[in-house]
């Protein structure tokens, strides 16, 4: 009340009243123009709807009942076995139950988006129960039945290619549970280097309104704060089998113990603890093999019995590089994530990345850069020349941004492919992200509706880096994903980009068949070969295996193939390729049905998991016992995620209507600034006139 007093204006003052009004007028006035001013971006920016209510990641608390177990999630237990460039693995999941009441699991964890799923069992005591491949809305009815009914039960679901989701109902109190799934996948030679990737973590996902998993309970993760270890075990071991000799086995993720025998083509690679959580990034093992070509030829399996099918599978690698010279200038437009997951770490490695990328462009290149997080602008209004000013004038820019905000990937991709481009230049769009949103089959529709005007390639940067994505937006953009676990690697992934966007080495790239009678080959159509990556072409064939495969098309030397002939020695005994295959086309379908939206593919995917006994989108593992064991009911538990390695606690966030921008921050920080300034002055102008 004094201060309310002491500002009041004194009866022989009249023109106070009038000047406080002009005052506050004024400070108002100022403070929006400030805001307009500082947020204002060019007429092409688009700004993100207002985000709307979805499911998304919480921070884990553990403030429940004592007699609940909340982490049930003992250990997990990783054995690889890869025998030249397949790989053989056999994951095994311990749930145990240390609380007083019976506890339905629930565990959202990462797979290889390669993986052939194609096995479940449980094991609960004495007794082994054996999973069944049903379609998905049928597996979910038998397992809430079983939950019902008291049954121990386990359902294996798949909510994205590299996303598993496993509930376990009825763990009684003291029960152990072992469940264990297989899968299998195909490790494909980039530049002589061959490499197996095993997922750990599913990173925190941006909900955002516009993807189809706004809904979706799998969003709805627990996740462990930064400064919290996860509770699990996590073991890991590897045997690797080739056929020549292996020169290098390493891991840039995680301390390994490599010991090597039979003339160095059979290598056992163990985990090694070093102080730091094994299970809050992804598993990187890299290997060499003696000589740097890769190992080139045709796989073969036979099946048995009246109506078996056969399959095949053929490796070619790819002509040289052509040199730099001969290419023509292109145009890049670099997109860049600067959302809060990309605080810290991921996005120090963009910036280090980018100054690769972009300085190692040509004088008559021309580039672009946009920065999205909730809105996305572009350094320049059009593609400038990559001089040394224009390069250092991006990069300097960059630099200044630190991570925050939300992750609107598709008003970003929807904005730098309607950016205007000359009918002769060639473009590449270059996206750098985490890939920590749930748009994935949106961003693919969008890319492959702008083939036409862009090819896409894809740097994935983290230590869980959403590979799912990642690749498919490669895929769709007809390019290559690059992903960067570790610092390190930045320098040798961009190299590599640049080595393999001088020159398409291969164009025109197609696969005859002499005296192999083949069918429902995969892919369909070959894509261009960009370098450092054989050519594989899946398929079936029918009668007896002869003849070979032949790989052809146009080099920059002209004329080029490479044939594959079928001998007495070719083995015929390579079973995985009827899951790989069949992975194969499931893979081809999902990416059709992306392209035209609804489910007109939906049987066909569903039809393919049955036959093959594979988890798909719409088919699911579902396994029960046959007691029944609990009549009392159970609490559901979420069992909570590490939070990445390298990944801030800004990908948790609270539910907000849009979340401001670094430059929103600073509009708002001028314009209190002017109304602080104002103010004093009003103070000071209300004391001289009381001293007066």
């Amino acid at each position: 009340m004094e201060a309310a007093t002491l500002t009041e204006p004194l009866p022989s003052d009249p023109p106070a009243p009038r000047a406080g009004r002009w005052l506050w007028l004024a400070t108002v006035s100022l403070a929006a123009t400030c805001f307009v001013l500082l947020t204002a971006r060019p007429l092409h920016a688009q700004e993100a709807a207002p985000r709307q209510k979805t499911e998304s990641p919480y921070f884990f608390v553990k403030s429940d009942s004592p007699d609940v177990d909340r982490l049930p999630l003992k250990g997990t237990d990783v054995d690889v076995r890869i025998s030249g460039v397949i790989a053989d693995v056999t994951v095994t999941q311990t749930y145990r139950n240390e609380g007083q009441r019976p506890i339905e699991a629930k565990y959202v964890f990462p797979g290889s988006t390669k993986a052939a799923v194609g096995g479940l069992t449980v094991r609960l005591a004495d007794r082994l129960i054996t999973a069944q491949i049903r379609e998905k809305q049928q597996a979910r009815i038998e397992y809430e039945t079983a939950k019902q009914e008291g049954k121990t039960a386990a359902l294996l679901e798949q909510q994205l290619p590299n996303v598993f989701q496993m509930n376990v109902a009825n763990i009684l109190p003291g029960d152990d549970v072992k469940v264990e799934l297989r899968y299998t996948e195909l490790l494909v030679p980039q530049g002589g280097n061959y490499q197996f990737v095993f997922p750990t973590v599913v990173g925190p996902r941006y909900n955002s309104p516009q993807s189809e998993n706004a809904q979706a309970k799998w969003v709805t993760q627990p996740t462990l704060r930064a400064d919290v270890a996860p509770s699990t075990s996590f073991k890991m071991k590897v045997a690797i089998d080739t056929p020549m000799g292996i020169k290098e086995v390493r891991s840039l993720t995680h301390a390994i113990d490599v010991k090597t025998s039979d003339e160095a083509r059979h290598a056992d690679v163990a985990l090694r603890a070093d102080g730091r959580p094994l299970d809050n990034r992804d598993v990187v093992i890299d290997y060499r093999l003696a000589g740097e070509k890769i190992e080139s030829g045709l796989m073969l399996y036979k099946g048995n019995g009246d109506g078996a099918e056969n399959f095949f599978l053929a490796m070619v690698e790819p002509p040289k590089s052509v040199a730099a010279t001969a290419i023509s200038p292109r145009d890049y437009i670099f997109v860049v994530d600067i959302s809060g997951s990309m605080h810290g770490f991921p996005l120090d490695t963009a910036k280090t990345v980018l100054e690769r990328l972009i300085g190692g462009l040509r004088p008559s290149d021309t580039f672009n850069v946009l920065l999205f997080s909730g809105s996305n602008r572009m350094l320049n209004d059009h593609s400038v020349p990559a001089t040394r000013a224009n390069i250092e004038q991006a990069l300097a820019t960059i630099k200044n941004y630190n991570g925050s905000g939300s992750t609107e990937l598709i008003p970003a991709l929807k904005r730098v492919y309607a950016e205007p481009k000359a009918a002769n230049v060639s473009r590449s769009i270059v996206v750098v992200t985490d890939g920590y949103v749930t748009v994935e089959r949106e961003a693919f529709d969008v890319v492959r509706k702008n083939l036409d005007k862009a090819n896409l390639f894809s740097f994935g940067i983290g230590s869980s880096v959403n590979r799912h994505l990642m690749e498919g937006l490669a895929r769709a953009g007809m390019g290559e994903p690059f992903i960067i676990t570790d610092p390190v690697q930045a320098p040798e992934q961009a190299a590599r980009f640049r080595r393999m966007i001088e020159s398409p080495v291969l164009t025109n790239v197609h696969a005859t068949f002499g005296g192999l009678d083949v069918y429902d080959v995969e892919p369909q159509q070959l894509p261009d070969v960009l370098g450092e990556r054989p050519v594989i072409v899946f398929g079936k064939w029918r009668g007896e295996a002869r003849g070979g495969v032949t790989i052809a098309g146009q080099s920059a030397n002209g004329p080029w193939k490479q044939e594959l002939r079928i001998g007495g020695r070719t083995a015929q005994n390579a079973s995985a390729l009827r899951a790989l295959w069949a992975r194969h086309r499931i893979a081809a379908l999902s990416d059709q049905e992306a392209l035209a939206a609804g489910d007109r593919y939906k049987q066909a995917i569903t039809d393919l998991g049955l036959k093959y006994s594979l988890l798909t989108q719409y088919t699911s593992f579902i396994a029960v016992d046959k007691v029944v064991r609990n009549t009392a009911g159970s609490d559901s538990v979420n069992q909570p995620l590490p939070l990445p390695q390298g990944v801030s606690e800004n990908a948790l966030g609270a539910e907000v209507p849009s979340t401001p921008e670094p430059e929103v921050f600073g509009a708002v920080a001028v314009a209190l600034s002017m109304l602080a300034m104002l103010r004093r002055r009003a103070r000071r102008h209300d004391k001289r006139r009381l001293t007066a």
